[in-house]
């Protein structure tokens, strides 16, 4: 998660963070990106069914009904997150809005004194579950959009969705709840980006994730549907000038750009050409970042109990919920176990990927992006993730980067462990 109002417009200075002692527990929800703990946010797949039929859904959800946890095993999962301290809890789905038990489990999460979030389509937030939720003290609803009404129709599967959202989103607004949109960019709709910024500052919306597109669920078989890196260049640079736009306009957006890491080098690249002096703070809080945070700084859960590394990781799990506490699961680095080994590697990725990935200038401000994308395009979980548009120039080491230290590839021990478990 890239925070262009946050780098690029010097929304976000070093001493904000630090100001909060980069603890997770104290930051608010907008610099927990920067914290040292790495407690992980944790995306909870409530449930699988949805009222939509999304054609990039990471899920692969449609409208039956699926095994999920029930009232109180969920309830125990909480409990075990916020003793661990995860700070944040973000239902999402499926439609989260389609489980019965939804805001008795935010109220049971924010009374364990968790922030809660919602990644809804928004068509079934009515204004009574809009009043429901400003009473739970949900901090946040986040309604996906897709481009115009008619490319968002297109995509959701389901004709008139597009004013279904908005009208959902307009009711959580009136309801006195912060309200964002989520935008999965791919090569059917990225040139609508200027749309969509059109549409947040026609209805007063000042937050907005602009989502990589990641190969997973029914999102990989859109591989072909990416963008070039040429195109990839151009939307996250209109990305940067609409949100610059929107600041020298007096405005106050909160623009963010996900899962492609590769953004956090190209936007201090930028800034060096335009203003040195704040591309060195922006470079701090790059390092404070780390890049993607899979296995460590982000975790799932899906309905059925089972922890993954990301959302979209949802091909290897680490052990479910129902036999074993979230806590365990996620600090067991025993290396034991295929499990434990992956999890491992994920706590510090960049002794293990290969490639560019490894030889690469910014590996310590990207981390070496998706795991994920690189499996589905390469089927080795290490290679170089193929969405990165970095050039070779633009990667390339340096021998004046002080500010960059190689990372060794493993050492004899490691190779050792990784040859007894395969992963």
């Amino acid at each position: 998660m890239i925070g262009i109002s946050k780098l690029y417009c010097g929304a976000v200075e070093p001493a904000d963070v630090l100001r909060y002692r980069r603890m997770s527990k104290e930051l608010p929800s907008g610099l927990l990106q920067f914290s040292k703990d790495k407690k992980p946010v944790v995306v909870w797949n409530c449930t699988r069914t949805c009222n939509l039929k999304c054609e990039h859904c990471y899920a692969l959800s449609d409208a039956r009904r699926y095994d999920q946890l029930s009232t109180e095993e969920a309830k125990a999962m909480i409990d075990d997150l916020a003793d661990f301290g995860a700070p944040v809890l973000l239902f999402s789905g499926g439609e989260p809005c389609v489980r019965p038990d939804l805001v008795e489990l935010m109220q049971h999460a924010k009374d364990r004194g968790m922030r809660v979030v919602i990644s809804t389509n928004g068509t079934l937030i009515t204004p009574e579950l809009a009043r429901r939720f400003a009473e739970v003290g949900l901090s946040y609803v986040g309604v996906s959009f897709d481009g115009d009404p008619e490319t968002h129709d297109r995509f959701r599967g389901v004709e008139g969705s597009f004013d279904a959202a908005l009208q959902g989103l307009k009711n959580a607004q009136d309801a006195g709840i912060k309200v964002g949109l989520r935008f999965t960019i791919n090569k059917h709709n990225w040139e609508e980006i200027n749309d969509i910024f059109d549409l947040m500052q026609a209805n007063g919306i000042n937050r907005a994730c602009f989502y990589h597109l990641v190969y997973a669920g029914r999102g990989s078989e859109m591989i072909e549907e990416d963008l070039t890196h040429d195109q990839t260049r151009k939307a996250v640079r209109l990305i940067m000038d609409r949100t610059k736009q929107w600041f020298d306009e007096g405005g106050t957006p909160e623009i963010l750009t996900v899962d492609n890491h590769a953004d956090a080098p190209f936007v201090y690249m930028e800034l060096l050409k335009e203003d040195p002096e704040r591309a060195e703070k922006v470079m701090q809080l790059l390092q404070w970042n780390q890049g993607n945070s899979s296995g460590n700084g982000i975790a799932s859960i899906n309905w059925d109990g089972d922890v993954y590394a990301d959302q979209f990781w949802r091909h290897y799990s680490f052990g479910n919920v129902k036999d074993r506490p979230f806590s365990e699961i996620w600090s067991d680095v025993s290396r034991s176990t295929e499990a434990s080994e992956l999890m491992y590697r994920l706590k510090d990725k960049r002794p293990w990927v290969k490639g560019r990935c490894h030889d690469c200038r910014w590996l310590d401000v990207c981390g070496g992006n998706f795991r994920v994308r690189a499996e589905a395009a390469t089927g080795d979980l290490w290679a170089s993730d193929p969405a990165c548009y970095l050039t070779d120039e633009e990667i390339a080491r340096h021998d004046d980067d002080p500010e960059q230290r190689i990372v060794e590839a493993p050492d004899a021990a490691d190779a050792a462990a990784a040859a007894a478990i395969a992963v």
